[in-house]
């Protein structure tokens, strides 16, 4: 007796990686602060339930502003959870496709976990609501012309016109006011620009960050070790960070800001702790 011969079995969807899961988790618990359901979230920032349900449980990566937003219901600093959420995007931007590419270099993997005790991270709380507001009709009617077409992934409108929205807090210095200051105390990372990454012989990895709106560089390191240094100088100062414990091994750390201008070389340094030569790139503002 004839008969058909099966297919192969879809393959199961693949699972969040260990990153994905810890920002989820670390957002429930957030979301459980708030004493808020899936439709109360969706009622009270520009995510829809949908959208909410598959953040919350692992099952995509949130956008940076449906993080934020969540922060500021739950009166949650922003950095521990920015900081989460940057590592699970690095994974999620890095992560394999079925099609090969030999020619690209493998990129920089992220540590695990980012250092939320020192200064070098962001302390306020931003609220990126969406305004509905309109002047006249035909504004509102050209806008309805402009949206795109539904799409949980992103910001969905308010639910009413007369809600009011906070503004994106802007950089808190600029220029030579930002030379010495810390990037992330600064609201100089929402996010920046990364005008260079260098693997250096010892395994770690140095890269330049540029704000465009501070005017403003600095060097990060990770994948380091204890007594390692990192610098980076511009038109100005040097301004230098060292690994100072198992912590800091574990986690990016940056240097200070410098001011710099479109054109500026920036110069990042790298000094091991072991027997090793100081190796040093060079970085161009656009």
């Amino acid at each position: 007796m004839s008969g058909t011969t099966p297919g192969p079995m879809p393959s199961p969807p693949p699972s969040p990686s260990p990153e994905r899961t810890r920002l989820a988790a670390t957002l429930r618990e957030l979301k459980d602060r708030t004493g808020l359901s899936l439709a109360g979230l969706a009622e009270q920032t520009t995510y829809s339930k949908s959208s909410w349900d598959r953040y919350l449980n692992g099952k995509a990566l949130p956008p940076r502003q449906a993080v934020q937003e969540l922060c500021a219901l739950a009166r949650e600093p922003e950095s521990r959870c920015l900081a989460l959420w940057e590592i699970a995007e690095s994974e999620w931007t890095w992560r394999p496709t079925d099609a090969p590419s030999p020619a690209t270099p493998p990129p920089p993997s992220p540590p695990p976990v980012e250092d939320t005790r020192t200064g070098n991270r962001r302390t306020a709380i931003k609220a990126a609501l969406v305004s509905a507001c309109a002047a006249t009709a035909g504004i509102v009617a050209l806008a309805v012309l402009l949206l795109p077409g539904p799409n949980d992934d992103e910001p969905q409108p308010p639910p009413s016109p007369s809600s009011p929205a906070a503004p994106l807090p802007g950089a808190r210095c600029q220029g030579a006011a930002c030379e010495g200051q810390d990037p992330w105390n600064m609201n100089c990372g929402s996010p920046p620009d990364t005008l260079l990454e260098h693997r250096t012989a010892t395994g770690a990895w140095v890269s330049v960050r540029y704000d465009k709106a501070c005017g403003a560089s600095w060097a990060r390191t990770w994948h380091t070790s204890v007594g390692d240094r990192v610098e980076v100088t511009a038109d100005g100062a040097t301004y230098r960070a060292e690994i100072k414990d198992d912590i800091d091994a574990k986690n990016y750390v940056y240097t200070a800001m410098t001011a710099t201008r479109p054109g500026t070389t920036v110069r990042v340094c790298f000094e091991p702790a072991t027997n090793g030569e100081r190796e040093c790139v060079d970085g161009r503002v656009p």
